[in-house]
């Protein structure tokens, strides 16, 4: 343990950083065969849509826990049981689901256990280093993300295509148990400063009392309704858009090329925004992301090459703001209530995981289903229209 003390900021950084990728290794998989398992399981837009948003409510159910937990228990702890639960969650989706219902439950319990490691996972980084380290720390994991994303997509689609989507499932929970070898080996052990802490660990008044983390919390909220409502259906919608423009790359290929750059575009932003102003970054990102995603069911029928770059460069504005918004967050936080603040700010993101991919199917079945350009369209508008309004909801156009 005397040697994991003694690591580099920038050893500690890229260990948690690897961490987190491999246990992101469950996060795209039923979104990435979601038009296989929608035509075998003969699901709705609207059922899909539900399925995809249940891995959001265990997330959601769990965060609040697992996270405030870290402000009286080393995050490791946390980090290593949920893993378990995500790998479970998984190989339980592979062996055992038959349907929805089946599928629904298996997605829960994957939800559960990224519940304890994406949010722990930040909060052992974030204990482990300080000053300029710690903010382009939370940056650098907070990109992390899309490469995990990329990561899952490509070994989903992979394996499927050669064993089986079952067999998609069981190989995709061996990342978690991976990401926690790591983070329990090479990770310094870490008392939190609030651990002999009088107040209860569950209570968030203290952190919904602090305005300036408050705008950043609910800045999230926005990004995250835009980025998972997008990332639950993008394969279906390119699924669809390749029927009228056949493409070189399948749709799950596309995705993981877009979701492979984004992260620069979330390291950028925290750069730009350290030089040129936190909110004005926020506000350019959002508004932007917000009118090419309105745009971009309605452009379905543009060239394949066009409607590629449209695709990455939706995920680059959608993830331009990612870093600064959670590093903002970080910094407003009072450093004993930093879990408890990670949790509501996981919480009220991945909330809308949940609720952003079934609106998407229910717009897409009330305009008319999965078969035209305008409804495809009306569905991207119910994910972007927040990001065009929020800047100025939240004060991020006001001067400071």
């Amino acid at each position: 343990m005397a040697a994991a003390e003694r690591r580099p900021a920038w050893q500690i950084i890229g260990w948690l950083c690897l961490a987190h990728v491999a246990s992101m290794s469950v996060f795209s998989t039923y979104p990435a065969l979601l038009p296989q398992l929608q035509a075998e399981w003969s699901m709705s837009n609207t059922g899909a849509g539900f399925v995809s948003g249940v891995f959001f409510a265990g997330y959601m159910a769990a965060v609040p826990v697992l996270t405030a937990l870290t402000d009286r228990r080393d995050a490791r702890r946390v980090y290593l049981a949920s893993s378990v639960v995500a790998a479970l969650g998984s190989a339980g989706f592979g062996w055992l689901a038959h349907g929805p219902a089946s599928g629904a439950f298996f997605q829960l319990l994957a939800g559960v256990g990224l519940a304890g490691m994406y949010m722990p996972g930040l909060r052992a980084l974030t204990d482990s280093t300080s000053g300029a380290a710690q903010t382009r720390a939370v940056s650098f994991y907070t990109a992390s993300f899309m490469f995990g994303v990329s990561f899952s997509l490509v070994l989903a689609s992979g394996i499927a295509a050669v064993a089986g989507w079952r067999w998609a499932f069981v190989w995709s929970a061996l990342g978690p148990l991976a990401g926690a070898a790591i983070v329990v080996l090479l990770l310094p052990r870490r008392t939190p400063p609030a651990a002999q802490a009088g107040a209860h660990f569950l209570d968030f008044r203290p952190v919904l009392r602090n305005r300036p983390a408050r705008r950043y919390i609910l800045g999230y909220a926005v990004h995250c309704w835009e980025l998972f409502g997008s990332r639950s259906w993008m394969v279906a919608f390119l699924t669809f858009a390749q029927s009228a423009v056949p493409a070189p790359l399948s749709p799950a290929g596309i995705q993981a090329v877009a979701s492979l750059v984004s992260p620069f575009a979330s390291i950028a932003g925290n750069e730009v925004a350290l030089r040129s102003g936190r909110a004005r970054v926020i506000a350019a990102g959002m508004a932007l992301s917000g009118i090419v995603t309105c745009a971009l069911g309605f452009l379905a029928g543009l060239p394949w090459t066009a409607l590629c770059a449209l695709v990455v460069l939706h995920l680059l504005l959608v993830m331009s703001d990612s870093s600064a918004l959670t590093a903002g967050m970080v910094a407003a936080s009072d450093p004993g209530l930093r879990g408890a603040t990670m949790a509501v700010h996981s919480t009220l993101g991945f909330a809308t995981g949940l609720v952003a991919p079934l609106v998407f199917g229910l717009a897409l079945d009330l305009a008319g289903g999965n078969r035209t350009a305008f409804a495809w369209g009306i569905a991207f508008v119910t994910l972007g229209i927040g990001a065009v309004v929020a800047p100025a909801l939240l004060g991020f156009l006001r001067r400071p």
